[in-house]
């Protein structure tokens, strides 16, 4: 269904921009219903209990990262296995969504979502050092240059793809090339500069019960 991303950012209470563009338009439909699907406007949502709350966090951060739901339960897994303290583990657990591939992609300006970004990883146009890459998954680290392939540049998708990147901020952990069409990892992902809108203490709760 179209609108299928916009009722999740319904349920979830605020806009999670998983349509690109149209999340910032006049014609997103959380703008005019801005209340779960299902209920009226003037009805008012149940209350969460703490179980409720923390299973909405999950929901929102997986959304958010374009996530299946084993792959956010693996990377907690593995954080919570080395007894990561709560402060600690919350940024871990961001760092490494970052540094995502398919993340880096869309962080930098190359995709409109985070969704786009992860169907362009799984088509092969992007080189990490050098070689092909298509795992949306696959973990950037410090030093790392990621490159659109020249041979899929000139595609209609990409067709104005320099002018956007010039155009484009990328977080301060990524340097930007907009003429070579390349990003290289200069730093480390925080967890207040990605500020994804979730309470992500409230995941680790969730995964401990």
């Amino acid at each position: 269904m179209p609108d299928s991303k916009c009722k999740i950012c319904r349920r979830a209470g605020m806009k999670l921009f998983l349509k690109g563009e149209k999340c910032l338009s006049p014609r997103c439909p959380f703008i005019k219903k801005p209340y779960p699907p299902g209920l009226k406007k003037k009805r008012r949502t149940p209350a969460l209990s703490e179980f409720g709350k923390e299973l909405k966090e999950k929901q929102k951060l997986k959304q958010w990262y374009n996530l299946k739901e084993r792959q956010l339960e693996n990377y907690v897994g593995e954080i919570l296995e080395k007894g990561g303290r709560a402060g600690d583990a919350a940024q871990v657990l961001v760092q490494k969504l970052e540094s995502r591939l398919d993340n880096v992609v869309f962080r930098s300006g190359f995709a409109k979502s985070r969704d786009q970004a992860r169907q362009l990883v799984s088509h092969g146009h992007f080189l990490v050092n050098g070689k092909s890459v298509n795992i949306p998954s696959y973990q950037v680290k410090r030093g790392d240059k990621v490159a659109l392939k020249s041979a899929v540049s000139r595609k209609k998708i990409f067709e104005n793809i320099p002018t956007l990147l010039k155009k484009h901020t990328p977080p301060v952990w990524l340097k930007l090339d907009s003429e070579k069409l390349t990003v290289e990892v200069t730093g480390t992902p925080t967890l207040e500069e990605a500020a994804p809108p979730v309470e992500v203490s409230a995941i680790f709760e969730y995964y401990s019960r």
